[in-house]
């Protein structure tokens, strides 16, 4: 079974897991995200679907595994559990902290029994902070109001901490969502894709 994530960048944590904070492509606009890489895992049997929302998982020297949520070893929460790839399903939770991608795997032992764990990502939620997906916590798979980028070259910005806590300090901050550039307000500096139903964010200086 293997778990991989998805998401600008690249910074260590939690013991050897790969949190990349997402720095996507944008035409005239530009967007930041941020992700989480682990090494393959093995369903451990908890519940009827391997990472099903409300299950937990536990940070390990080279891996995720799920684990009872009581357990000493838990350290993140599903939030949202969707089939497929990220571009298939609808969007993770707005302060979804890190993604797990689920590769479709035919392991020993599985879910329900039919031999195989279907391809799919699973929504995680720290249960401990820091929460990098809150706003302004420079993390997280979704930039939303709130959150703090700084500029890169090509029209690019990446996610910050909004305290300066990051390795970069905040150059602008999204202060709105809207439908299009012509709801955000004069003081708007940089415009921001966010996805969603409000997929533009207006970004003022810090």
């Amino acid at each position: 079974m293997r778990v991989r994530g998805w998401g600008p960048g690249a910074v260590w944590a939690l013991a050897g897991v790969v949190l990349l904070a997402g720095c996507r492509e944008a035409p005239p606009d530009a967007a930041g995200g941020t992700a989480a890489v682990a090494p393959p895992v093995r369903p451990s049997g908890y519940g009827a679907v391997f990472l099903d929302v409300g299950e937990c998982s536990s940070f390990g020297r080279t891996s995720f595994t799920e684990v009872s949520c009581r357990s000493e070893r838990a350290a993140a929460r599903v939030v949202a559990r969707h089939d497929g790839t990220t571009r298939d399903g609808p969007p993770c939770p707005p302060t979804t902290d890190f993604v797990l991608h689920i590769s479709e795997q035919w392991p020993a032992a599985d879910e329900d029994g039919d031999g195989m764990v279907p391809r799919g990502h699973a929504c995680m939620r720290s249960l401990q902070p820091p929460h990098p997906g809150d706003p302004g916590g420079g993390g997280g798979p979704r930039t939303v109001v709130g959150d703090c980028v700084y500029a890169l070259a090509g029209g690019r910005v990446r996610e910050t901490a909004c305290d300066g806590s990051g390795p970069r300090r905040p150059e602008f901050k999204v202060t709105k969502a809207v439908d299009a550039r012509s709801g955000c307000p004069a003081s708007t500096a940089l415009y921001v894709r966010l996805g969603g139903a409000s997929p533009v964010g207006c970004a003022v200086p810090v």
